[in-house]
């Protein structure tokens, strides 16, 4: 063994682990258990030896040995689309799908959790090697927190105040408060809509909100994400009874109508409020140099 042996399996254990920390299945059940770990776990492996050995090559001058850094980049873009597919097929089976744009979110996540696992054990070994072990130790604990940091987004209680309303109906229009869903004139139907049926309303907090909950790959989100956490009483070919969320075009907000098998309000607002605000749908308008006065829209 020589010098770098132990720094580098120091660098390799840190960056799985934390590839390990950063790998959870919820609610949704993806990455699926057991393979579907076992592929982002193998991933996580060769990146954390990916980022261990660019530090040796560094200090021994061999800087071809940095090129495999690039070809990695080039393999997690592959990650990146072998998610993006994967959950397209399966969201043609799903009775709520996710959506385009809460798939891309997702495929973005995991290639970008592996580049978090290079930093993390770059960062470790180089600590190793330029100090001592407890230092790397420390190192790979403040690399951690900010991987943790770095892999939680935003949530959508941050920009939304969340209101549970009963939906009803005016005539064959279905309501959510003032917000018109859809049309429903079979009257066995309307029964089962306000019996199983749930409605909430969601205010932005301020202008950009607006924007962002009005994408609709955001409002898919939401009802994929609540019928998963919650049941769905539908099945296929019966239209009425899809969840669905529409938007007040005077102030912005949305109103959501779901029919889950539970039908607690606090979870399901709970539910809501967890839904990760996804990063394609972040709209700004009021950063837009064009629009002067646009920090002052409430």
């Amino acid at each position: 063994m020589n010098e770098y042996t132990y720094p580098i399996l120091f660098g390799v254990v840190i960056g799985t682990l934390t590839r390990l920390y950063m790998l959870r299945t919820d609610y949704r059940q993806y990455p699926t258990y057991l393979h579907g770990k076992i592929i982002h776990l193998a991933l996580g492996f060769i990146a954390a030896g990916l980022g261990t050995v660019a530090v040796p090559s560094i200090m021994e001058e061999d800087f071809t040995a940095i090129t495999f850094l690039t070809l990695a980049a080039s393999q997690f873009r592959e990650v990146r689309n072998m998610e993006r597919n994967t959950l397209a097929q399966l969201d043609s089976f799903e009775l709520v799908p996710r959506g385009n744009t809460y798939i891309e979110g997702i495929a973005v996540a995991f290639e970008g959790r592996n580049y978090l696992v290079i930093f993390t054990s770059f960062i470790c070994t180089f600590s190793y090697l330029v100090w001592n072990i407890w230092v790397g130790i420390i190192a790979g604990i403040i690399a951690l927190f900010i991987s943790k940091k770095l892999m939680s987004g935003g949530k959508l209680k941050d920009i939304v105040d969340i209101e549970h309303v009963k939906p009803h109906f005016d005539g064959a229009g279905l309501y959510v408060d003032n917000i018109y869903i859809m049309n429903i004139g079979i009257p066995e139907r309307q029964e089962e809509v306000l019996k199983y049926g749930m409605g909430f309303v969601l205010k932005p907090k301020n202008f950009n909100v607006r924007m962002t909950i009005a994408n609709l790959g955001q409002r898919q989100a939401i009802l994929h994400d609540i019928s998963t956490a919650l049941g769905v009483y539908r099945d296929s070919g019966t239209p009425a009874l899809v969840p669905l969320a529409k938007r007040d075009l005077d102030d912005g907000r949305v109103g959501v109508f779901v029919l889950p098998h539970v039908k607690d309000v606090e979870k399901a607002i709970e539910v809501i409020g967890q839904v990760p605000t996804l990063e394609n749908a972040i709209r700004m308008p009021t950063e837009s140099k064009a629009n002067e006065k646009g920090r002052k829209i409430k």
